[in-house]
């Protein structure tokens, strides 16, 4: 392709993305498993997140490249995902983050795209394939960077559930430790009236049972002195 058509091309996709740039939404790749085709979820303009501070890429974006990515490359992308030429060749994920390498073959063209939940965020338009990889890989970086917090708060709020599960069942064991040392201390306390009680009948039915042997050591002197006295004045009996 010479220099003028593909000026023209860039012209072209230029005035296509202008009118669409804030309606425009991204819908799944169509096609074979050959063109590994990528999805892509509705663009919505509020729910494009910030753009990150330059200085954080290791790969610095030439002139050009950071006017095409400026004058409508996410919808120009957005667009060609509706058709099936366009190819996938890589993609990483890391949490919501993801950053993909397409190229459209009829164009010999690679577009470079960092994405946040599916929803495209920056594209790099390129036909030179050692800088399609180099900017891919960037944007990798850029994914992994910007997914460090999102991960910790994800691990954060798992180690926080987790804790307060544990919470819950060392509160339900403490609940029937106490269920159960409230029985004790009332079975306790219900052991300690019975053998007051106890000890109470017990020292009355001493006292009663020496009153008895008493009374009975009476009964039987007397019997004794009445025997006695019966058997006065009678002889004596043979031996």
């Amino acid at each position: 392709m010479d220099h003028e058509s593909k000026l023209r091309q860039i012209a072209f996709g230029a005035a296509l993305a202008l009118g669409a740039m804030q309606g425009v939404h991204a819908q799944a790749l169509s096609g074979s498993a050959a063109s590994a085709a990528v999805v892509s979820e509705p663009a919505t303009p509020a729910a494009l997140p910030a753009m990150p501070a330059s200085g954080a890429q290791t790969t610095a974006l030439t002139p050009d490249e950071a006017k095409q990515s400026a004058s409508g490359n996410v919808a120009e992308l957005q667009q060609l995902i509706r058709g099936t030429e366009l190819s996938e060749l890589r993609t990483t994920y890391n949490g919501t983050y993801g950053a993909s390498l397409l190229f459209l073959g009829k164009d010999m063209t690679y577009y470079v795209a960092l994405f946040q939940n599916k929803t495209f965020w920056r594209v790099i338009k390129t036909d030179d394939e050692a800088r399609a990889e180099m900017i891919y890989r960037d944007f990798v970086n850029e994914t992994v960077r910007l997914s460090n917090v999102e991960i910790r708060r994800t691990l954060l709020a798992a180690q926080k559930t987790f804790t307060e599960h544990l919470v819950a069942l060392q509160q339900d064991r403490a609940n029937r430790l106490q269920a159960d040392l409230d029985v004790v201390r009332q079975q306790q306390s219900i052991v300690t009236s019975q053998q007051q009680q106890a000890h109470a009948e017990a020292t009355a039915l001493a006292q009663q049972k020496d009153q008895a042997q008493n009374q009975l050591r009476a009964t039987q002197r007397q019997v004794q002195e009445l025997q006695r006295e019966l058997d006065s004045g009678l002889p004596a009996s043979p031996r």
